[in-house]
């Protein structure tokens, strides 16, 4: 499962393995569905999982095969972590870190990320910035500010999302929950062979510990910690493939709409 961390760089782009996910919109006081309303009724699948697991990869080719859009909410926290970068504020000063997110002026247009209206999709996808976002995970006051952002991102026909806190905290109601995880060994040579792919420096040692120090920041913060919830279906994909992944993922699905 050698491309299994492989996606678009934002949500709602075309991802190989079918049609574009919707864009997703900003949510906005003149949204003509009754739904909205009613957000509970649109159905939500999310995933959960560890750092470099693949469920972004498996999320997006999910919400691409059904039509639905695509959360991807680690990009919600890298763009914190960029724009605190970018502002000089440490990633460690919490107060500062939540006062700052929720003022960003942040947008989703035609698939692309926006901050203060220029494209940093691309931006994003930077190790330092993958980094950085589990770093700025662990603070309350920054999660705090990010969740309305995330609930308005509920629109129809539906939402895949996937993050650490998914179906624990973000959409507990969602109606198909799965903690998508691999060892911390099979992640660190994913990830290796896809730097490697980019033509990047990298060593397999190092990514190794990196997950492994990420894996506890993100199972031990008092706040939202990583952890599979008691109705989420476990997928261990080590030994699989992305399309026996995303087919896992959709027949769970189809069987709770039953």
């Amino acid at each position: 499962m050698s491309d299994l961390n492989r996606k678009t760089d934002s949500a709602g782009k075309r991802d190989k393995g079918g049609a574009p996910s919707p864009s997703l919109p900003l949510p906005g006081k003149d949204d003509p569905s009754p739904l909205t309303r009613h957000p509970s009724l649109i159905p939500v699948i999310a995933i959960d999982g560890p750092s470099a697991s693949g469920k972004g990869t498996v999320a997006q080719r999910v919400a691409n095969q059904l039509g639905y859009h695509y959360l991807d909410s680690g990009a919600l926290y890298r763009l914190v972590a960029l724009a605190a970068r970018q502002r000089g504020i440490s990633w460690q000063d919490a107060p500062a870190l939540a006062a700052m997110t929720r003022s960003l002026n942040i947008q989703f247009e035609n698939g692309s990320i926006l901050l203060d209206g220029l494209d940093v999709s691309e931006d994003l996808r930077a190790e330092e910035m993958s980094k950085g976002a589990s770093e700025v995970a662990v603070h309350p006051g920054v999660r705090a500010a990010l969740l309305d952002l995330q609930h308005g991102l509920r629109k129809l026909p539906g939402l895949v999302a996937d993050g650490r806190d998914m179906a624990t905290v973000v959409f507990p109601d969602a109606q198909t929950k799965i903690y998508l995880t691999a060892s911390a060994e099979t992640r660190a040579e994913r990830r290796y062979k896809q730097l490697l792919e980019k033509g990047k420096k990298a060593d397999l040692g190092e990514i190794l510990r990196d997950l492994q120090q990420r894996d506890a920041r993100d199972s031990q913060r008092s706040t939202a910690p990583l952890q599979q919830c008691k109705d989420a279906c476990l997928l261990e994909t080590s030994n699989m493939s992305i399309e026996e992944a995303v087919r896992f993922v959709i027949d769970a699905f189809e069987r709770q709409k039953k």
